[in-house]
């Protein structure tokens, strides 16, 4: 039960965060490369429209039958995953938690400080939950992360609860 953090205070739901399913996560992000590149906002819709895009005329081309590139494709995918590094941004719990109108701070507890974040700044923050393909269990159960990198070599560690004041 450490390992599961609590997203708490002024919201409408109170939410439970397990970092240990967010491997399996879409939405996850690999952390050597995700500060070093520039942030792009992406509009989905048009993500979903190119990537359904490429599926389609990869059948069209190649058939329905996955071919040996997909294979390799797939393993790489699944190596990567063993041996990477991962965060996930705290934006849509946050949403999915329902701030109430005059909350306006992010409180991070940790096993020995409190750090206070203005809300709209607590929008860009990544969660750090895995390093070189291992869970965070020394000093974790996640990192925080600012969304412009610059604590990048010195996150906020042993973080214990998020409280929405």
């Amino acid at each position: 039960m450490e390992n599961i953090l609590l997203i708490s205070g002024k919201v409408k739901y109170s939410i439970t965060l397990d970092p240990s399913v967010w491997i399996f996560d879409d939405r996850k992000v690999d952390l050597t490369t995700y500060f070093s590149k520039s942030m792009e906002q992406n509009n989905e819709l048009e993500e979903y429209t190119k990537s359904i895009s490429k599926h389609w005329d990869r059948e069209i081309i190649e058939g329905a039958v996955y071919p040996p590139t997909l294979k390799t494709e797939k393993k790489y995918e699944k190596e990567k995953v063993l041996t990477g590094s991962f965060g996930i941004s705290l934006q849509p719990f946050i949403k999915n938690a329902e701030p109430t109108e005059e909350a306006a701070v992010l409180v991070i507890k940790t096993s020995t400080s409190v750090h206070e974040i203005p809300l709209d700044i607590a929008q860009d923050l990544i969660l750090g939950f895995s390093k070189s393909g291992k869970p965070l269990s020394e000093d974790g159960p996640v990192h925080v992360y600012y969304g412009d990198g610059s604590n990048q070599q010195n996150p906020i560690k042993n973080v214990r609860e998020f409280i929405i004041k």
